[in-house]
């Protein structure tokens, strides 16, 4: 049976212009498409049809895929209506398992061939294979989660890289609030580097004015917080940026 992720909670498409509007910022549908179109899910064994019914937050589709719900980013949904999307892993896999299959038949016979020489007048024990070696190997998994970064009281100078533009529901407002999510992100303090994977901050007035785009690399002064944005992995925030400066693509 497939694993799916389930979503714990989602919300559904009121109609069919919602969809639409949602799978055009997913870059799902060209921005002239009128109509929704049918959606193929592959992975799993599975090459079937799916249907769009909502989201789970701004970064995660919900898919309904034979009678079940299933989380999925968009950008990887759109990978699987590529035609050619998994021939060539299942080819990869393919050519592995016959290497595989080959491996193991040369592994039987070397053994065979080895009881044979140690006891050449014994009889051949076929039913009693030689035992694997239980693997002492500790996977990656076990390694403990890594601590949390230690950020300064004060100001500091930073530099980022635009990663994201999203928006998050505002409990006090009827609209919701956008947001600038970034990566790559270094600040300097006494003298040393420290990095952060991703940090947000809101899409102020001052950065509006920079017009800003995916991939923009950025420089200001501000205050880093732990404060994780809401639905989204991304666990700092950049408050009170200053002295903002987009540097030149080289």
């Amino acid at each position: 049976m497939p694993q799916w992720t389930h979503p714990e909670q989602y919300t559904a498409f009121d109609n069919e212009d919602q969809a639409l509007a949602f799978c055009k910022d997913w870059g799902l549908l060209p921005q002239k498409a009128a109509k929704l179109k049918t959606f193929r899910y592959k992975g799993q064994n599975l090459d079937i049809p799916c249907e769009i019914v909502g989201y789970a937050d701004l970064v995660f589709a919900v898919i309904q895929v034979d009678g079940e719900l299933h989380n999925i980013h968009p950008s990887y949904l759109r990978e699987m209506q590529n035609a050619h999307f998994g021939k060539i892993k299942l080819e990869e896999d393919s050519e592995a398992s016959e290497a595989g299959a080959i491996a193991s038949e040369d592994l039987n016979e070397t053994s065979s061939q080895s009881l044979a020489e140690v006891a050449p007048g014994a009889p051949a024990a076929a039913s009693e294979p030689p035992k694997a070696k239980k693997s002492t190997d500790k996977k990656t998994s076990d390694k403990p989660p890594a601590a949390p970064v230690a950020l300064p009281e004060g100001k500091v100078s930073v530099e980022a890289t635009v990663a994201e533009f999203a928006s998050v529901p505002n409990p006090f407002s009827d609209t919701d609030d956008e947001v600038v999510i970034f990566e790559q992100i270094t600040f300097q303090h006494e003298g040393t580097a420290t990095s952060l994977d991703t940090a947000w901050s809101s899409h102020s007035m001052a950065l509006k004015k920079l017009e800003l785009q995916i991939g923009d690399q950025l420089s200001f002064e501000a205050k880093l917080v732990a404060k994780k944005l809401n639905k989204h992995p991304v666990k700092y925030k950049i408050n009170n940026a200053a002295k903002i400066t987009k540097q030149d693509p080289q």
